[in-house]
C-alpha cells in the first residue's frame, strides 16, 4: 500500500527531528519512496508558539492503517513526544494523510486527514511528492487542493542556517 504521511515539529532541533522520525519510519513502517523538502510555517490554530518544520512522505507498506496508527503514535511516544494541548508545541507530529485511496472513518481514525486541505504547511510538501493524487473525497488532485487553499499561512521552503564559523 502506498501511504502518504506527514511530519511537523516546532521543538528542540526541528530538522533532525523529522530526519529521525523518517529513520524510525523506514525501520519500524515501511519503505520511504519519496520525501518533500522541508518547509517552515508559523503555527496553526495556537499562534504563539515556535515556527514548525514540516515534510511530507510517501511510503510502501504493508501494515493495515489501524497497525499503522499504532506504530506512528509508538513513533511519536519514542521520540518523547507529549501530548498536553491540542494544536501546541511538540518534538513530532506524524499523522496519515492517505492510505491509497481509501476512505475510513472510525471514531480513533479519518483518513484522508480530515483538515489536510485547509493547510498550507500540508499541501505545499504534499503538492511537492504527489501533485496529481487525487483526494478520494473532493476529487481533486493535491495541487488543485493546494491552488484552491485559503489558508492565509504561508508556507516557505526552508534552508539549513549557514553555519557561522
Amino acid at each position: 500500500m502506498k501511504v502518504i504521511l506527514h511530519t511537523g515539529s516546532n521543538l528542540g532541533k526541528r530538522a533532525e527531528n523529522l530526519a529521525t522520525a523518517v529513520q524510525h519510519i523506514e525501520k519500524q513502517v515501511g519503505s520511504i519512496l519519496k520525501r518533500s523538502p522541508i518547509y517552515e510555517t508559523a503555527a496553526w490554530g495556537i499562534e504563539n508558539q515556535a515556527d514548525f518544520l514540516n515534510q511530507a512522505i510517501i511510503i510502501e507498506t504493508s501494515l493495515p492503517a489501524e497497525i499503522l496508527l499504532q506504530k506512528v503514535l509508538a513513533i511519536e511516544e519514542e521520540m518523547g513526544r507529549i501530548r498536553k494541548i491540542k494544536w501546541g508545541e511538540r518534538l513530532i507530529d506524524i499523522d496519515i494523510l492517505f492510505y491509497e485511496s481509501e476512505v475510513i472513518d472510525l471514531p480513533h481514525l479519518t483518513i484522508p486527514h480530515p483538515f489536510l486541505q485547509e493547510r498550507n504547511f500540508v499541501l505545499a510538501p504534499l503538492k511537492d511528492i504527489a501533485a496529481e493524487w487525487i483526494h478520494p473525497i473532493f476529487e481533486k488532485s493535491c495541487m488543485e487542493l493546494f491552488d484552491a487553499s485559503k489558508d492565509p499561512l504561508e508556507a516557505k521552503l526552508w534552508t539549513k542556517p549557514e553555519n557561522p564559523y
